[in-house]
């Protein structure tokens, strides 16, 4: 008779080895779509609110820039607006494998045609103000992604790096 304990380390292992056939932090290129980095017209955006309210400006951070751009691009290859697309792609993990500054925050949105609009998007919500308004954080970077295999919805990511 197998223990209960051989059972649950072979199914431990049968997932790792699942798991290691599939990468989820690598950058995703828009190629399934058409991508552009957003951050210096968010960034503008963003300082004036921090400045405005006494905190201090964010700085474009290329580590944060891949993190948007990756989160932008699996939404609009998914279709979906949602911060855990794929297997293994939990926030955490995914800045991690990006080398984004921790502690840092995502913001998401879909359908705006502008990075003013995505701005006013996440200025209207109050978890997403918050994130722009965090004390901690010094970089900053924002995407956008649309593909036609999706109905060229864009999807915006914005990442916040220590």
């Amino acid at each position: 008779m197998v223990s209960r304990r051989t059972l649950l380390a072979a199914s431990a292992a049968a997932v790792a080895a699942l798991a290691a056939g599939c990468s989820t932090t690598s950058v995703l290129t828009p190629s399934a779509g058409t991508g552009s980095d957003q951050t210096p017209p968010s960034l503008a955006l963003i300082n004036k609110l921090r400045s405005d309210r006494g905190l201090p400006t964010l700085a474009i951070d290329k580590a944060a820039s891949r993190a948007a751009m990756d989160q932008a691009s699996r939404m609009a290859a998914a279709g979906k607006m949602e911060h855990n697309i794929g297997f293994g792609a939990n926030f955490l993990k995914r800045m991690k494998g990006m080398e984004v500054a921790l502690p840092a925050a995502e913001n998401i949105a879909a359908g705006q045609d502008s990075a003013a609009d995505a701005f006013d998007a996440w200025y209207r919500s109050p978890k997403h103000l918050e994130n722009m308004l965090g004390a901690g954080y010094r970089g900053l970077g924002v995407a956008v992604v649309s593909n036609p295999a999706t109905g060229n919805r864009p999807y915006w990511a914005m990442v916040l790096s220590s």
